[in-house]
């Protein structure tokens, strides 16, 4: 290719540098190309001795492009980019540009003389909001979490103990001294990983740290889908975040979001004067729950990005698992349509083919490349086979999140305890279905916002049965099949809605009842990590046998959770009214000695301290179809934990 030079105000601009090849070209028009963000962008480079920087951008429908930054005093006709070919890419090289150089694209569209300035759909930093300028970056990590990587497909399997802290980082703690503002991803790293592993948590899931403008939306109105928010720090500090987690044994899990994106006019939406992610028609392309964009999953060079997006904090920023949000957004063309207002599949149904489509090619490739993370799917419908394989016509995912035992469980747990026995079957409905997909339970921050007032605010009762019913929610949580997932501040016992824009109530603490909460979510998160009953099986009924699930007018329930192996089992009763009941006969297995493992109702809990003295001898009494059987006292409002001895 003949090398040109355009003269123009400040550096020049060259046309004859890419790092695009014809199979990159291939790849992103079929719709395959998995890493994008290598060849799209900004990229630093030198050419014939002299440093620049790279810019590729996708904008098939423009008439024109140029990049235009404060490089060259923001000029939008002095550095334009050439057409690749047929692609639709725009690219060239600008000598001089250093790192932390800000720039846009400045894009003429064919259409009607629409003109708009871009921000770099691949950029991997922005400027702090609300500004909106991306900015070139060479930031990289120096890795010190080469242990944990080496480990970390133990730690991320079925039969692993997953309990996981959902974090919002600009809330969970701020400085009050400097006008309330968050800490950063490097001040916030050391105290989180601590906390963290010090209550025994294995995972965190961070709320979506992709670029987002508004800070209201929680980063679930994502614009830089290659970029950590600058509101903390730069790509290097949030690596540095994440290095530190694992350094802690703690694995990270990054909120992601595929199924819609917002209209900003710096963002993805009609990007080059055409619907260009997004679909054209608002029946497919405008979500009218969050008055954002529908990504064109039929598009091949749309599902190219995705796919890129989410290998890329898999490969760059060594994340250990992806949340898709939304999924069921995604799945159905009819969400939150009325009749009319949506598009049907060519065989006339209402499934988004192109979604479903989308999401197996999305987790077959994490897998394939990175098959010691997980991918989890919260997904809100009964739609089959969400956790299995696609090769068994699944859609993929490792885990999903179990909604349904989510609303039963805080419906039954927000009814006066003298009216549960009418409400019995929303603890047991679960277990019809509890096997179908390996499921994650989750209490996330979708529960304490919205007025709909903090997991502490909805038990009843006077403030000690509160507690009480808390405590009780978290035991019943972690003994049952499944993995865990805690929104932060529900271990505190908050009394108040979670607020984005305010630190977490961590003066509560001060008190023995929220006090006792944090103890027992500690322990809890301890005896679920150190007894394999209570994780190695979750996702199967060998691991869970009813011992009495019908027990309704006394509010009881009773079950084993036991080892792959079996020679591991635990006892979990629950009694669900504060009143205790003393001698309570409860089926067993096996005769020796049943000890008391963990009890919600301890008084280091704030509980009355009622249990069984560390443990009872089972009696050969033949009892709820088992050949011993061994009589409790049930403590008021309580989750009560008994090993089998061994």
């Amino acid at each position: 290719m003949q090398k040109t030079q355009t003269q123009s105000k400040g550096p020049a601009v060259r046309h004859d540098v890419t790092r695009l090849g014809d199979q990159d070209l291939f790849l992103f028009n079929e719709g395959s190309h998995l890493r994008l963000y290598e060849k799209l962008g900004s990229h630093l480079m030198a050419v014939d001795g002299a440093k620049g920087c790279y810019f590729a951008v996708w904008a098939p429908n423009a008439r024109r492009v140029t990049v235009t930054g404060d490089f060259n005093g923001w000029d939008r006709g002095s550095h334009p980019l050439s057409a690749r070919g047929s692609s639709g890419i725009w690219e060239g090289w600008v000598a001089g540009v250093k790192a932390g150089a800000l720039y846009k694209y400045h894009i003429e569209s064919h259409h009607n003389g629409y003109q708009v300035e871009k921000a770099d759909p691949f950029a991997r930093q922005h400027e702090v909001p609300p500004r909106t300028a991306s900015v070139v970056t060479d930031a990289e990590h120096a890795w010190t979490d080469q242990e944990w990587m080496s480990t970390r497909a133990d730690k991320n399997a079925l039969d692993a103990p997953m309990s996981v802290y959902e974090v919002h980082l600009g809330s969970w703690r701020r400085v009050p001294e400097e006008g309330n503002r968050s800490l950063s991803y490097r001040e916030i790293a050391p105290l989180l990983a601590e906390y963290v592993a010090g209550m025994g948590f294995t995972h965190v899931e961070l709320l979506p740290i992709m670029e987002h403008p508004f800070y209201g939306s929680w980063g679930y109105q994502t614009t830089g889908y290659f970029a950590p928010t600058s509101r903390y720090g730069t790509p290097a500090d949030f690596a540095f975040l994440v290095d530190t987690l694992h350094q802690h044994g703690v694995g990270v899990i990054l909120d992601w979001v595929p199924s819609h994106f917002p209209s900003d006019e710096h963002g993805l939406a009609f990007f080059d004067g055409t619907h260009l992610f997004e679909h054209s028609d608002p029946r497919q392309g405008y979500h009218p729950d969050w008055s954002s964009s529908i990504f064109n999953y039929s598009r091949h060079e749309v599902r190219s990005f995705l796919l890129s997006s989410a290998l890329f904090w898999l490969d760059r920023y060594h994340v250990d698992g992806l949340r898709v949000d939304a999924v069921a957004s995604m799945l159905y063309l009819d969400y939150s349509r009325k009749e009319g207002e949506w598009i049907p599949n060519e065989y006339g149904g209402r499934e988004n083919l192109d979604a479903i489509s989308f999401l197996r090619r999305l987790n077959e490739e994490v897998y394939r490349h990175h098959p010691d993370v997980q991918t989890i799917a919260e997904e809100s419908t009964a739609w089959p086979m969400v956790s299995r394989p696609t090769s068994v016509g699944g859609l993929g995912f490792g885990l999903k999140w179990d909604m349904g035992w989510m609303h039963d469980t805080l419906k039954y747990f927000s009814k006066d305890p003298v009216h549960r026995k009418y409400h019995h079957d929303q603890l047991t409905f679960r277990f019809l279905y509890a096997f179908n997909e390996n499921f994650m339970m989750p209490l996330s921050h979708d529960e304490v916002v919205h007025g709909k007032g903090s997991l502490l605010g909805k038990m009843p009762g006077d403030p000690w049965q509160q507690f009480a019913n808390l405590r009780l929610l978290y035991g019943l949580m972690y003994a049952e099949p499944g993995k865990k997932l805690l929104f932060m501040g529900a271990e505190l016992g908050q009394g108040s809605e979670w607020k984005h824009d305010e630190s977490l109530e961590w003066h509560v603490l001060q008190y023995p009842f929220q006090q006792g909460v944090q103890r027992c979510v500690r322990d809890l998160n301890v005896l679920y990590a150190a007894e394999p009953a209570l994780h190695e099986i979750d996702f199967d009924a060998g691991g869970f046998e009813w011992v009495d699930c019908c027990d309704f007018e006394q509010c009881v329930i009773s079950f084993l959770r036991q080892t792959r192996a079996g020679d591991a089992q635990l006892l979990v009763v629950c009694n669900m009214t504060p009143m205790p009941r003393l001698n309570y006969r409860v089926g067993v297995p096996r005769g020796g000695f049943w000890a008391e493992a963990l009890n919600t109702d301890a008084k280091e809990y704030g509980g009355s301290g009622h249990g069984n003295l560390g443990g009872v001898e089972a009696a050969p009494v033949p009892w709820q179809g088992r050949s011993h059987s061994v009589v409790l006292t049930l403590p008021p409002m309580a989750a009560l934990f008994l090993r089998a001895s061994v």
